[in-house]
């Protein structure tokens, strides 16, 4: 299938700066890396997405927070006097750019805007399949950016989609090892929408939240599944997530689309995260989300952001997608891989987090 790739060169500029794991550079190299293995024939489009404006911000963020992103930053960039307690007011210390501070609110605006058009190709059917690179940035709040993240484009993506389209089941699935914390508080009560966050045990992980007894509240109440991985946790710990969970979910819920989130920082050599996954796990997870999409008619947006790791980030990206779309296209494993992690020895402490979540949500489940 032909898969649209949702990328502008104006990317690089959400950068952080010399020494920042996050980097501008990670939206050059796996373009130009897909471009010298997977020739785009019928596989993929490149197409550009516009930044977008305030009113699609409003959809997702205050006012006032807007307002900050627009003077702040920009200001910044020109080099004009700023206000550093207005800054701490809505940003974490890990938000603190130190390229060129405009560019980087412009960038943000482009990740938006790459949810949106992502959405709009979906669900007009001109794409099954439709992939934001550089998306993903789930730690983002209404009132303030975290955890290197602007504005939540995993969260415009589910909201644009119940407002524009009114849709009434939409699955988030975030698989990126931090748990997704902005998102999780934009539907922890919205019984529209299942959010589903595979992710690092936030005990040993920023930002310490996403526990398995933190399921929702009101109306939504069992629609949020937190499940925390021990460090380690390899390719049979994700199996067992899907096949005992994730997709006994998906049938029960009956999505209506996908939204999935997540890049390569649960690889074994990330050096932010401590999980346990190699290649042919991420591309496990691209082929599990294709078959879930089969029966919403093969509707999946896709947003890939995250890796601190640079020799092993284009490989990840490329195996997610090559499960995703189904393509029959080979990814080496770019760093060898441990004697230790041959097998995955937090098997057995992920069957027992799997019978925790079970337990919190069998009262909301009948496949529980």
């Amino acid at each position: 299938m032909t898969i649209a790739l949702l990328y502008r060169e104006e990317l690089k500029e959400y950068d952080f700066g010399p020494g920042h794991p996050f980097r501008g550079d990670r939206y050059q190299i796996f373009p130009k890396y897909l471009s010298e293995h997977v020739k785009p024939d019928d596989l993929y489009r490149f197409l550009e997405a516009e930044p977008a404006a305030d009113a699609d911000l409003r959809r997702i963020c205050d006012a006032a927070y807007i307002e900050f992103t627009r003077s702040y930053y920009r200001a910044a960039h020109l080099g004009q006097a700023t206000d550093v307690d207005d800054f701490f007011r809505y940003q974490t210390l890990d938000n603190l750019p130190v390229g060129q501070p405009g560019k980087l609110e412009e960038a943000a605006r482009i990740i938006i805007g790459q949810a949106k058009l992502a959405a709009d190709l979906v669900q007009s059917g001109q794409y099954q399949k439709a992939v934001s690179l550089g998306g993903g940035m789930h730690h983002a709040k209404a009132g303030s950016g975290e955890g290197f993240c602007l504005y939540n484009d995993v969260a415009f993506a589910g909201i644009y989609l119940e407002q524009q389209y009114h849709l009434e089941r939409i699955l988030i699935l975030d698989t990126d090892a931090h748990a997704g914390n902005g998102t999780a508080e934009y539907f922890y009560s919205d019984p529209r929408v299942l959010f589903i966050d595979i992710h690092q045990d936030p005990r040993t992980l920023y930002p310490g939240v996403g526990f398995a007894n933190e399921i929702g509240v009101g109306e939504g109440v069992g629609k949020t599944v937190n499940v925390p991985l021990p460090p380690g946790a390899g390719n049979d710990s994700y199996r067992l997530v899907f096949e005992e969970m994730v997709e006994p979910l998906a049938a029960e819920f009956q999505p209506q689309i996908i939204v999935r989130n997540g890049g390569s920082d649960p690889h074994f050599a990330d050096e932010l995260t401590s999980l346990g996954l190699t290649i042919g796990g991420f591309r496990m997870i691209g082929e599990k989300v294709r078959k879930m999409a089969e029966r919403c008619g093969g509707r999946e947006v896709d947003l890939i952001a995250s890796g601190y790791k640079r020799e092993v980030l284009p490989y990840a990206w490329l195996a997610l997608l090559a499960g995703l779309a189904g393509w029959d296209v080979p990814v080496a494993e770019p760093v060898k891989v441990p004697a230790l992690l041959q097998t995955d020895s937090r098997l057995s402490q992920t069957r027992r987090v799997v019978d925790e979540v079970k337990s919190n949500l069998k009262d909301y489940w009948h496949c529980f």
